[in-house]
C-alpha cells in the first residue's frame, strides 16, 4: 500500500522584531514527522520553551518555502546534543525532510529567565564596557568560547583607528553586568 506524503503548507508571517536565530533543522528523524535540530547553544532552553518557531529557508540548497513562516511546535526534547521536534501538520518523514536546512528563530521575549548571575550571550552584545575608574573600554561585538573561558570581544577606537579588545568573561575581571543600564563594569585597564 502506498500513501501520499502530506504537502508542506506553512503559514507565511513576519519575523518578530526581537527574533533570535537559535538553530537549524538538520534532518528528518523517524517516520512520524519528527525532525532533528542543530541548536546554536549548548543549552537550547529557548527551543524547549517556545511553542511557535519562525523558519526561514536555508541560505543554499533546496527551498520548500520562501520568506518567513510560522511552525507551531507540538513537542521538543533533548537528544544527545541535538533537539528532536515534532510540529503541527508535519506528520511524515517526507514532509519533515522538506524542512532540512531551515533556519529557526524564536522571539527573545520567549526565552526563559536565566538563573541569577547567568546571561544569554545575545543580551550582552552591544553593551558598553567600562572599567572601575569609569573609562569606556569599548562595546561588546561578540563573545567567544575558548574552552577554558569565554571572552568578551569589544570594538573600540584608539587614536582614531578601529580596534579590538578581548576581556575574559570571568568573575575575576567582571564586576557587574547591568542589563538595564546596558553596561558591564570590569576590573581591566586599556593597556592590558
Amino acid at each position: 500500500m502506498h500513501t501520499m506524503a502530506t504537502a508542506l503548507t506553512l503559514e507565511p508571517t513576519a519575523l518578530p522584531s526581537d527574533a533570535i536565530e537559535v538553530g537549524r533543522i538538520a534532518d528528518a528523524w523517524g517516520l512520524q514527522g519528527w525532525f532533528k535540530v542543530q541548536p546554536y547553544s549548548a543549552d537550547p532552553e529557548a527551543l524547549f520553551s517556545c511553542k511557535r518557531w519562525y523558519l526561514q529557508p536555508a541560505a543554499r540548497g533546496a527551498k520548500a518555502f520562501g520568506g518567513t513562516v510560522l511552525l507551531p511546535i507540538r513537542q521538543a526534547k533533548d537528544h544527545g546534543g541535538m533537539v528532536l521536534a515534532w510540529a503541527q501538520d508535519i506528520d511524515d518523514r517526507n514532509t519533515a525532510e522538506a524542512l532540512r536546512g531551515a533556519r529557526i528563530f524564536v522571539p527573545r521575549s520567549s526565552f526563559p529567565s536565566p538563573p541569577p548571575g547567568e546571561y544569554y550571550w545575545v543580551d550582552l552584545i552591544g553593551l558598553q564596557v567600562i572599567n572601575r575608574q569609569g573609562l569606556a573600554l569599548g562595546q561588546v561585538r561578540e563573545l567567544r568560547a575558548t574552552g577554558a573561558q569565554t571572552l568578551l570581544v569589544l570594538a573600540h577606537e584608539q587614536d582614531g583607528k578601529a580596534g579590538k579588545r578581548m576581556i575574559p568573561f570571568v568573575p575575576a575581571f567582571v564586576d557587574q553586568v547591568e542589563l538595564p543600564q546596558k553596561r558591564i563594569i570590569v576590573d581591566w585597564q586599556p593597556d592590558y
